[in-house]
């Protein structure tokens, strides 16, 4: 599949590479030398995605490209917040210290639970040694998925994933399908079909009590910030908005339109984060590719 990212006027749309059945990252000790295993990674940022030999998608192994994710531990607190440090070594061995800035931060890192519950976007700090932190609010016991989206200062950008686990009996949540979330008091819908192999047209309009949000605030650049996770491998894609606030073109609402192309038939699961109030609200929903998109 030809993984070249498919540009709007104003926007990307990402591409997630076609994978296997099930491709699960290294899990490493504390700040040793993971293998590394062949992958690619969708330029989750703008920009292009890299198609590599062997198909996989982002996020699916813990070393790509010369680069490796570390963890300090593998292991999280059920129920409770706990402080997680990692580090990313490049190809020369190294923990790397220099970043480029997307979308206003130097790396962004996803958490989740393998059943797509406890979804958290946050954001590490960095040390002068190469070390990052971050404290992760832990939604429970069982098996987690993180991803470090990141660019290195002269190289290519990379989505790294490394599996977690908070021990303790837990009851997989299975989610169906669902096109509006309620999230803090504001109702959010989203209309559009995604199709396997072509550009899908994704808009989710925001209300408040009935009447539409018109002044929806930017978050980290852009009005709103949709992820999407591929049931089975949890294949990584990131999407931003089809523009930019300021661009004279793009509205604060109530509708935010993506484009995001997904390569197989299946159930996705969307994160949506969006801004109003001056507080991050997150709205999640399940969709399910269809042949073609309806009229």
């Amino acid at each position: 599949m030809n993984t070249a990212a498919k540009l709007s006027a104003y926007g990307a749309a990402l591409v997630l590479v076609a994978g296997g059945a099930w491709a699960a990252g290294t899990a490493a000790g504390p700040f040793s030398d993971a293998a590394e295993a062949p992958a690619g990674h969708g330029d989750t940022h703008g920009g292009g995605a890299t198609e590599v030999a062997d198909h996989q998608p982002g996020g699916l192994a813990s070393a790509a490209g010369g680069y490796t994710l570390t963890p300090a531990t593998t292991t999280l607190t059920p129920d409770t917040t706990t402080r997680f440090a990692f580090k990313i070594t490049g190809p020369d061995g190294a923990a790397v210290t220099a970043y480029d800035v997307e979308h206003e931060k130097r790396l962004h890192f996803i958490v989740v639970r393998r059943d797509t519950t406890g979804y958290r976007h946050l954001h590490p700090d960095l040390a002068a040694d190469g070390t990052w932190t971050v404290a992760i609010p832990v939604a429970g016991a069982g098996s987690y998925r993180a991803f470090a989206d990141f660019t290195p200062s002269g190289g290519k950008a990379q989505t790294l994933g490394v599996d977690l686990v908070a021990p303790g009996p837990f009851q997989p949540v299975e989610h169906r399908e669902s096109r509006t979330a309620d999230v803090g008091g504001y109702q959010v819908r989203l209309d559009g079909d995604l199709v396997p192999g072509r550009a899908s047209r994704m808009t989710a309009t925001v209300t408040r009590d009935g009447r539409p949000v018109t002044d929806l605030q930017p978050y980290l650049g852009a009005y709103g910030h949709l992820v999407a996770l591929r049931g089975g491998d949890l294949g990584y894609l990131h999407v931003h908005p089809d523009g930019e606030p300021g661009d004279g073109k793009t509205s604060a609402g109530p509708a935010v339109t993506f484009f995001a192309e997904v390569p197989s038939a299946g159930t996705y699961r969307l994160f949506l984060d969006f801004r109003h109030g001056g507080v991050v609200r997150t709205a999640e929903f399940t969709v399910t590719t269809v042949a073609g998109g309806r009229a």
